[in-house]
């Protein structure tokens, strides 16, 4: 028995290297690096096609933008030493480092940031906290060349300047048309973050037309994912085909660091910002003399609107073109010069791209009913501020006006609210907490000028009027807080 166990290990032990044999001969042995799958062969072509295009757009783009060092003389106190970089953009954003007593002496502040190339002959943009009160402007090329910039012009009311180099035959970025931009379009975004010149990221657009950030007077932003940081204010954003779509201008973040939302000048705004500097050193901007506030639901319901959409006038200013053309208080713009206006900020944007001289026709719904009316645009004087909507107060829960006490508007009384000796009305002396005036936003000093659109005196006007008013109605009320007017409505 013993033999023939032998013999048959025997034959296993042959069949096994056999079949070795056979393997090794049929399939080879491979290393261990070309056993592993090729990655590059591996990747679908339309990946491999994508990757290409952003190579290729970086290649392009990154020799226009540029590096822009800052320097400005400040007091010891005015600013805190070594806090990171001095950027502007950083200090909006994360916070002032508390200032370091000590006795006061002048240093001299940088400031990173970077600008794009937009002609040949060294015209470049920027943002304006980049450069502002800078009193030296340093401009660093892709190529390492350095030059002495010039301010030619700056526009706080959107966070835009222009500056110069003393060069040519400069790289440029070709100018793309923002307005084509979609939600989900993949952007790259360009700049020196940190001072790390000439970085790339990518990302895609998240939302466009973003306003009420409180970054500028005039918001129209592109908002994107694609990091940015310290040191990317006025770098490039760029669509797939390499063409300018914004001005990358600053971030929301708890940290001061990316957070995954950025903030982007559309390149439609800044282009016509950056040719009125270039040509006049300022900007010059329509003027339509309203002030307006957005039409919340409740607001679109009292007047008449089947959407909250378009702009409320709450003000028409004296001796303005819209006092001219026969605006009132209480129209609602809902179309400027052929252009439907969704919301307040559409219009003030669409009104201050407008030529000054501009016949433009506009569209108001008035007591329930269409109106058109036709104004000239003036050019906007320097002492009008940039934002001239109002918030909207939250809308309340109830119609019952319970909750607040009122007294009629003495001289005093006005004087001290910085109203006018012409205002009429009564003042607001109590809120309760908690009650339904104070949840829709009326505040101690408030001065109601109209309940239901029918104008208050005094205070037989104000109870007269409410004692009108059944309890499941809503409430209408315009009212001047710090001589600005709006509506706020209670509802059911």
């Amino acid at each position: 028995m013993r033999p023939k166990r032998l013999v048959f290990s025997v034959f296993l032990i042959i069949l096994g290297m056999v079949i070795g044999i056979t393997l090794v001969s049929e399939f080879r042995l491979l290393p261990f690096g070309a056993a592993v799958n090729d990655p590059q062969k591996s990747k679908p072509p339309a990946i491999s096609q994508a990757e290409q295009t952003f190579v290729e757009i970086s290649k392009a783009v990154t020799p226009a933008v540029v590096n822009i060092a800052t320097t400005r003389v400040v007091n010891r106190g005015e600013e805190a030493p070594g806090f990171p970089f001095d950027d502007p953009f950083f200090r909006r954003f994360f916070g002032d480092e508390p200032s370091r007593r000590g006795p006061p002496r002048e240093r001299r502040a940088q400031g990173l940031g970077s600008g794009v190339i937009v002609d040949p002959d060294g015209l470049i943009l920027t943002n304006n906290h980049v450069v502002e009160k800078a009193d030296e402007i340093k401009v660093v090329l892709g190529d390492k060349r350095e030059f002495k910039g010039k301010l030619i012009g700056s526009d706080p009311k959107t966070d835009l300047a222009v500056i110069r180099i003393d060069a040519k035959d400069l790289p440029t970025v070709s100018w793309g048309d923002s307005d084509k931009l979609q939600v989900g379009e993949y952007v790259l975004a360009i700049g020196n973050p940190f001072g790390l010149n000439q970085t790339v990221t990518m990302g895609i657009v998240s939302a466009v037309g973003r306003a009420n950030v409180g970054i500028a007077d005039y918001e129209d932003f592109i908002q994107t994912d694609a990091a940015i940081n310290p040191g990317n204010s006025g770098g490039a954003m760029v669509n797939t085909h390499g063409e300018l779509v914004g001005i990358n201008t600053a971030i929301f973040t708890q940290s001061g660091g990316y957070m995954g939302i950025g903030f982007a000048v559309p390149s439609n705004m800044a282009r016509s910002i950056m040719e009125s500097l270039a040509k006049e050193g300022k900007v010059v901007r329509g003027w339509l003399g309203v002030s307006i506030q957005e039409v919340t639901q409740q607001l679109a319901k009292e007047f008449g609107l089947k959407e909250p959409n378009g702009a409320l006038v709450s003000d028409v200013l004296p001796d303005s073109p819209a006092e001219k053309a026969g605006f009132r208080r209480g129209d609602v713009i809902v179309q400027f010069n052929g252009q439907a206006v969704e919301n307040s900020t559409q219009l003030r944007n669409l009104v201050a791209k407008t030529g000054v001289g501009t016949k433009a026709k506009v569209r108001v719904v008035r007591d329930k009913k269409e109106k058109e009316l036709e104004v000239t645009i003036e050019e906007q004087p320097k002492d009008i501020a940039g934002r001239g909507d109002v918030e909207p107060d939250p809308e309340a829960t109830s119609t019952a006006l319970a909750g607040i006490e009122v007294r009629n508007l003495t001289p005093e009384a006005a004087r001290q609210l910085g109203l006018n000796r012409n205002d009429k009305g009564v003042v607001i002396t109590r809120v309760d907490p908690g009650s339904v005036a104070d949840e829709v936003g009326l505040q101690r000093g408030d001065l109601i000028m109209e309940v239901n659109r029918k104008p208050v005196r005094d205070t037989d006007d104000y109870d007269e009027l409410i004692s009108k008013i059944g309890k499941d109605e809503a409430v209408l009320l315009l009212i001047n807080r710090q001589g600005r007017t709006m509506f706020v409505t209670i509802a059911p």
